[in-house]
């Protein structure tokens, strides 16, 4: 072999070894890609998607400083009990009720939250005003359960025990009349007015339903609405990651509990 085939056959080998480089290591970025999205389809702190572009730019610890507004949305016996009429989403077995306590106590330590509001959220609606879609809406969700005695359908809207040790006097208690927001026939906007409150933290179940409907409310209302997305759930674990990213994208920052706490301990930028 002369002199150029041996150069030949080293660039040869060179780019050989280059491409296989190249091709292993494109296939260790879709194999953590695949794993990266087979963990958020189990929800939770798993689904939480990286800070929007447009949130970077926030002193989030600042803005965490401002008069505040806690908010726990439908955390109740319907959803935590095994015996709850939406037991069939066992949601007691999933991580969002920790992470609401995490928050909240937090929240409370911090000295700036003004307002604690705790929101039911019934599924026994017989007494509500309804539409043509209210009526057919709302009787699908108590199939098979028409006949529960009034103690029992009030017993399943009860905020869950965990929170119920968290209330304290002054704070607010009272039941969403709309389809997904506490900011229509509620006592929260006043509330919020009267205290001069500019941040809002959305707590609570479902993630891509009433959270949703009220981080959008906020926003429409002016306020800055922080949800945190560990302490929020879907009906299904795969569907959380979709509406994060939603939220996320265009109307409010989702974060975890532990980066709540975080930033609460945080000194401001400026």
């Amino acid at each position: 072999m002369n002199a150029n085939d041996l150069n030949v056959s080293t660039r040869r080998q060179f780019v050989g070894t280059v491409a296989a480089a190249a091709a292993g290591t494109a296939v260790l970025a879709g194999r953590a890609s695949a794993e990266t999205e087979d963990k958020s389809k189990l929800g939770g702190v798993h689904a939480i998607p990286e800070l929007a572009d447009q949130w970077k730019s926030l002193d989030l610890a600042k803005i965490l400083k401002y008069p505040a507004a806690f908010l726990s949305v439908s955390q109740n016996n319907s959803l935590y009990l095994p015996t709850g009429a939406q037991a069939n989403e066992r949601q007691w077995e999933r991580g969002s009720l920790a992470a609401t306590v995490k928050a909240a106590q937090a929240a409370r330590s911090a000295g700036n939250f003004k307002t604690f509001a705790w929101i039911g959220y019934e599924v026994f609606r017989e007494g509500y005003p309804q539409s043509e879609f209210d009526q057919a809406q709302y009787s699908s969700w108590i199939k098979g359960k028409e006949d529960w005695p009034a103690e029992k359908k009030k017993a399943d809207n009860d905020l869950v025990a965990d929170l119920r040790a968290l209330v304290q006097p002054g704070d607010l208690e009272f039941n969403e009349q709309a389809l997904q927001t506490a900011f229509l026939g509620t006592p929260l906007p006043l509330d919020l007015s009267r205290k001069g409150i500019k941040t809002i933290i959305i707590t609570g179940i479902h993630t891509d339903w009433c959270i949703e409907g009220n981080a959008r409310a906020a926003r429409d209302n002016g306020y800055l609405p922080i949800v945190i997305g560990d302490a929020t759930a879907a009906q299904k674990p795969e569907d959380e990651a979709a509406a994060f990213r939603r939220i996320n994208n265009f109307f409010a920052p989702v974060i975890s509990s532990d980066t709540f706490v975080k930033l609460l301990n945080e000194p401001t930028r400026s």
